[in-house]
């Protein structure tokens, strides 16, 4: 019996010491706080890293994480102002900044920030028609922010954003929805055709203007270059023959009956350039002409 006692003993003794060092050290990880209670009272709050915890007066109550946490919350029904449910999913992006509050201020602040979420996201949409609560989420999400992170400023708990994932209308309201934009698609793609169909009549008919416009002024530079060009033929006839010398008679016969038929036979618009040496001329050979006819004529006889 006294050698059973002998190895028992010893062995109740280092058993107790091992359980006095594993309930005395406690480590406390990175981003983590820890709550430690003597005598059933808040002692103080454990940083992370290594600490010394006196067994079986003072214990580590719990471990708080301070890392920024997100919560999605289940669909929530709400009813928006023009009487219309929609379902609404809701993510809450929370941090526990005071372990303490965090722990004695409120039993389960998850639960709590929840519920508030929940009676918070009703007034909210229940202030605004279904048009305005699909297109404001911004303004619902900061405004949830708002009055949940006032809230929970006393849990020791700060809610850094609030998301709205989806706004759920009800099937027919959906549908209807569906065809509206439906509808908007088309009257766009109508429109945009329509003003494709006038910006390409507009350009074609700008590339027909200015191509008459082309075909306009070419045809003028043609005829005024083939004008020149005859009148430069006539100036270097008369020079040649001026410089010849013949008669001004022999010149206005080689005028009328060879240049000018010459000048009758083109195609092209005429510009006839007589030159000024030529009109007294001009005029001497039409006397000849009619006297010379008066000359050939027989005489008339007399009864």
């Amino acid at each position: 019996m006294s050698t059973a006692l002998s190895i028992i003993i010893p062995l109740f003794v280092i058993f107790f010491v091992i359980l006095t060092i594993v309930r005395t050290v406690r480590i406390i990880p990175q981003a983590r706080a820890g709550i430690v209670e003597r005598l059933g009272r808040y002692q103080r709050t454990l940083n992370p890293g290594l600490h010394m915890v006196i067994p079986f007066v003072a214990r580590l109550a719990t471990v708080i994480d301070e890392r920024e946490q997100v919560v999605s919350f289940p669909p929530q029904s709400v009813i928006t102002e023009d009487n219309l449910m929609v379902n609404i999913d809701t993510v809450i992006y929370y941090q526990v900044t005071n372990p303490e509050r965090a722990t004695y201020e409120i039993a389960d602040f998850l639960s709590a920030i929840e519920q508030l979420a929940v009676t918070t996201l009703r007034n909210v949409i229940g202030n605004l028609n279904l048009e305005q609560a699909l297109t404001s989420r911004q303004s619902i999400n900061t405004e949830l922010r708002t009055v949940l992170d006032e809230v929970t400023g006393s849990w020791g708990v700060r809610v850094n954003r609030v998301e709205l994932k989806s706004i759920t209308p009800p099937a027919n309201v959906l549908d209807s929805m569906e065809k509206q934009m439906k509808a908007e698609r088309e009257k766009r793609a109508v429109i945009l055709t329509a003003e494709g169909e006038r910006q390409a009549s507009i350009l074609s008919a700008e590339g027909a203007k200015a191509a008459a416009i082309l075909r306009a002024e070419g045809e003028s530079q043609s005829s005024r270059v083939r004008a020149e060009g005859e009148s430069a033929a006539i100036r270097t006839v008369i020079n040649a023959i001026q410089e010849s010398g013949p008669d001004a008679a022999t010149v206005a016969y080689q005028y009328y009956t060879k240049t000018i038929p010459a000048i009758a036979e083109g195609n092209a618009s005429k510009v006839w350039v007589v030159p000024s040496e030529l009109t007294a001329s001009l005029g001497r050979f039409g006397a000849m002409l009619d006297a010379a006819a008066d000359k050939t004529s027989p005489p008339a006889s007399e009864d």
